[in-house]
């Protein structure tokens, strides 16, 4: 039996197969685990239909969902306690996004806007999905939240700017949620990957030198994978990490850990 067989897991933010989300979900199905999706639009659905086609559960539920919106999260998740006999064991946050003006120049230059959108997207959206999957996490006696960080949110990442903010105040969340969730044996943690070339990352303005620097420098002298990033997600996710929450693992081949 797998690490994850008879355990239901929704997976958010997957859009392509580039996505670290898609390859979290990939681990999930690996080590036996039932997958939902939540996805934002029909663009991303047509893609992960056709990525599930191609793995072999053509049958796993994908979602719309503007995790912004609260009626689209209650609408999620009473979708997903149908599909999942009213529980729910697992929850991946892959969701982030800052106007790509954000993403270049100065902070100091962020407007009130840009600041609002991206908070609201990567940081709220967190909490209000672990608020959503609360119910059904209870009813299966156990659940786990994993979302993906990144180093900027510790320390400044040049013309990564709002987004390292957000993810400051992401891990702060997971916190505070960690803490709120669990008398309900519910735990919330983290994984900072190093960069990865994603749709996502390619907005960010000097990602290809961030990429060369991680390599040159790390411990490992090398980057990191997508499959490292969700296998760790997966150990997080898993009854192996029953005693660990409130927590933020690093995959990043070492970098987090320089000094200079």
């Amino acid at each position: 039996m797998g690490l994850m067989e008879g355990r239901a897991v929704l997976v958010t933010g997957a859009r392509n197969k580039y996505s670290i989300a898609w390859h979290c979900a990939e681990a999930l199905v690996r080590e036996g685990a039932s997958v939902g999706f939540s996805v934002f639009g029909e663009r991303e659905q047509r893609e992960v239909s056709r990525l599930i086609q191609e793995i072999g559960i053509p049958d796993a539920p994908i979602f719309q969902c503007d995790a912004t919106k609260t009626e689209d999260v209650d609408r999620l998740f009473s979708q997903v306690g149908e599909a999942f006999d009213g529980k729910l064991h697992g929850l991946v946050h892959s969701i982030a996004f800052a106007p790509r003006e954000a993403l270049s120049g100065d902070f100091i230059s962020t407007s009130a806007d840009d600041f609002r959108i991206a908070m609201e997207t990567s940081v709220y959206t967190l909490v209000a999905l672990a608020r959503g999957a609360r119910s059904l996490m209870q009813a299966a006696g156990e659940g786990a939240i994993v979302t993906l960080t990144y180093l900027g949110g510790e320390r400044v990442v040049p013309r990564y700017n709002v987004m390292g903010v957000c993810k400051a105040a992401l891990e702060s969340s997971l916190r505070y949620l960690a803490y709120d969730l669990g008398p309900d044996n519910i735990r919330v943690n983290a994984v900072s990957a190093g960069p990865i070339k994603t749709l996502a990352a390619q907005g960010i303005q000097g990602f290809s030198s961030m990429l060369e620097q991680v390599a040159e420098r790390s411990p490992l002298r090398r980057r990191v994978t997508a499959d490292e990033v969700a296998d760790a997600a997966l150990f997080l996710l898993s009854p192996l990490a029953r005693g660990v929450t409130g927590e933020t693992l690093f995959v990043d081949a070492g970098y987090h850990i320089m000094g200079m």
